[in-house]
């Protein structure tokens, strides 16, 4: 869908959404731009984790998901998170719809290494025609929970999911949008950055295990052909990541 802007929002960014952002959303809107937004909702998964007595605990950035955890992933994306981005979208003047796994199965996955990380999964079918359905008329928003063909629900990591569907969708554009500015080094950020220097700064340490996931994510986005921006504004610049060659 060429004229598709997906962009993953993290549960502190989707708290902090400026005026900006919803005028930003407006301008692609009015220009005949489709949008969807995928959200996480780390930090208010592990809050309500802490009030029942669970132990939050995540393996190269990937929260690792038992039951119980996952019955209050669910909770929290669909009953808090997503609502509360609903809301403030419609308030700002769109046309907004939530979306989640269970509207005619929307994300198919498979557990991605259940052993090491529990009821945690990977996208590996997308409904696109429903989606592209649904985004003709709304700004669609997004849980990146997932089922199986049996119907299991499973957790995805938020950044994988967005570049799973940019890889079933092909949109001219995917932001990843979270709380740094960038793929920072030395403290500072780097306007672009090519998949392979990526995997170097892993190597080097350069980026750590909570950035592991959004730039794998982002190198997986890259190759959906979309422009793939890592930011924490939608008017900033932030790193453009590009496919190396």
């Amino acid at each position: 869908m060429n004229d598709l802007i997906i962009i993953k929002l993290g549960g502190n960014a989707a708290t902090q959404l400026t005026p900006a952002f919803f005028t930003q959303l407006k301008a692609w809107h009015a220009a005949g731009q489709h949008l969807l937004l995928i959200h996480g909702g780390g930090p208010q998964i592990n809050a309500w984790s802490a009030k029942m007595g669970l132990h939050a605990h995540k393996l190269a950035g990937i929260r690792v998901t038992d039951p119980a955890t996952l019955a209050v992933t669910q909770a929290v994306l669909l009953g808090l998170v997503q609502p509360t981005l609903c809301q403030a979208i419609a308030q700002a003047g769109l046309p907004v719809i939530g979306l989640n796994t269970t509207d005619e199965q929307l994300l198919v996955g498979e557990y991605l290494d259940q052993h090491q990380y529990g009821e945690v999964g990977q996208v590996t079918a997308v409904n696109a025609a429903y989606l592209h359905d649904m985004l003709r008329h709304h700004v669609g928003v997004l849980a990146p929970l997932a089922q199986t063909t049996q119907g299991q629900m499973l957790n995805v990591n938020a950044d994988m999911a967005a570049a799973s569907i940019a890889q079933a969708l092909h949109p001219a554009k995917l932001i990843l949008l979270t709380d740094v500015p960038g793929v920072l080094r030395d403290g500072a950020v780097m306007p672009s950055v090519t998949t392979g220097e990526l995997a170097e700064l892993i190597r080097a340490e350069v980026i750590t295990s909570g950035m592991q996931p959004k730039v794998n994510a982002a190198a997986t986005g890259a190759q959906s052909g979309a422009s793939v921006v890592i930011t924490d504004d939608l008017t900033h610049p932030g790193t453009e990541i590009r496919i190396a060659g």
